[in-house]
C-alpha cells in the first residue's frame, strides 16, 4: 500500500485559501508576507523528490499546469516530470504531460492500495476534506504560517462529522516563525 498525504500551507486560524497569489481572495498570497528561511524550501525539496505521484483537485491543477511547465530548475523538471493525478468530473483532456484524470475516489482509493511511492495532495483544499472524510490521508504536513486571516477556506470545515486523531511525528520551526508540523493518522 502507498502512503498517501496532504501537504498545506495554513495560516494560524486554519486558512489555506490562495497562499501562492491566487486569484479572487481578499488576502491572496498572504504566505509571501513571511519573510522566507531557506530550510524550510530544504523540506519542500525533500518532500516533493520522494513524492511519486501528485494527486490534484481541477482548480489547483489548473493553477500547476499553468505556472510549472515554464519553469527551469531540478524542483520544476520533478514536478514537470513526476506522475500527475487530477480528480475531477470536468477536466477531460488535461494538457499537463504525465496526467491523468480519474471521477472519483474509488480510483484514488485503488491507486492507494497499489504499488508504488508517496502520493502527495499539494493544496487542492475540497479534494483533501474529500479524501479525509473518504479514511485515505495517511499524513497531513502542515506549514503553518504565524498570520491571522480571519475568513477564507479552511482546511477542516466546521460541520465535520467525527473527530479524527492524529500523532505528531515531527515539528520543526523556523527562522521566520513558520512551523512544520507532520501528523500520522490514528487508525
Amino acid at each position: 500500500m502507498r502512503t498517501l498525504y496532504v501537504t498545506e500551507f495554513i495560516s494560524l486560524d486554519g486558512v489555506v485559501e490562495a497562499p501562492g497569489g491566487e486569484e479572487g481572495y481578499r488576502h491572496t498570497g498572504w504566505s509571501f508576507d513571511i519573510e522566507d528561511d531557506p530550510a524550510r524550501f530544504e523540506y519542500k525539496t525533500e518532500e516533493t523528490f520522494g513524492t511519486q505521484t501528485l494527486l490534484l483537485g481541477r482548480n489547483t491543477y489548473e493553477g500547476f499546469a499553468e505556472a510549472w511547465p515554464p519553469r527551469d530548475g531540478d524542483f520544476a523538471d520533478k514536478f514537470n516530470s513526476m506522475e500527475k493525478v487530477v480528480v475531477s468530473t470536468t477536466l477531460s483532456d488535461p494538457a499537463w504531460n504525465n496526467t491523468t484524470v480519474v471521477g472519483d475516489l474509488d480510483a484514488v482509493r485503488a491507486m492507494r492500495e497499489g504499488d508504488g511511492g508517496p502520493i502527495g495532495v499539494h493544496g487542492s483544499p475540497t479534494l483533501a476534506q474529500s479524501l479525509h472524510k473518504a479514511g485515505l490521508v495517511d499524513e497531513w504536513h502542515l506549514m503553518v504560517f504565524p498570520v491571522i486571516l480571519g475568513s477564507g477556506k479552511r482546511l477542516f470545515p466546521d460541520d465535520a462529522e467525527d473527530k479524527a486523531k492524529l500523532t505528531l511525528r515531527e515539528s520543526r520551526t523556523y527562522t521566520n516563525g513558520v512551523q512544520l508540523n507532520v501528523f500520522d493518522t490514528v487508525r
